[in-house]
């Protein structure tokens, strides 16, 4: 069976993702209105679902399970990294300087996830 559509809804879907949040860290930390609206709430939950349902995908037609191949264990582990400083930094932190630091350690995760899927190796440096 033929990967790339899968493949590139995959792509799409991170782009979009780490956008989304970008666009939402500068409108959290500017105290932009539009970041509470329905829009900005939902959006990204459809993006994160199709992302994360397009990984699976590829990950079974691809035969790669993360207690097997580490590199897909890191690249999860490094999900929960970045869905949590994200939490953070859009929910619980107090201060501007807090979401600031939150948001670049988020955006220094999904780099790290997106290395470790170009290369598969779970230090990729």
């Amino acid at each position: 069976m033929d990967i790339a559509p899968i493949k590139m809804i995959h792509v799409v879907c991170a782009a979009l993702s780490i956008a989304g949040f970008g666009l939402r860290a500068a409108g959290k930390l500017l105290d932009a209105a539009w970041v509470k609206g329905k829009f900005a709430r939902i959006a990204p939950h459809v993006v994160d679902t199709t992302l994360l349902v397009s990984a699976l995908g590829l990950a079974y037609q691809l035969g790669f399970a993360p207690w097997r191949d580490g590199w897909l264990a890191a690249k999860i582990l490094a999900l929960l990294a970045y869905i949590g400083l994200g939490l953070y930094g859009m929910r619980f932190a107090r201060t501007r300087r807090a979401r600031f630091i939150a948001f670049l350690l988020a955006v220094a995760v999904f780099l790290y996830i997106v290395a470790v899927a170009r290369t598969h190796l779970v230090w990729p440096f």
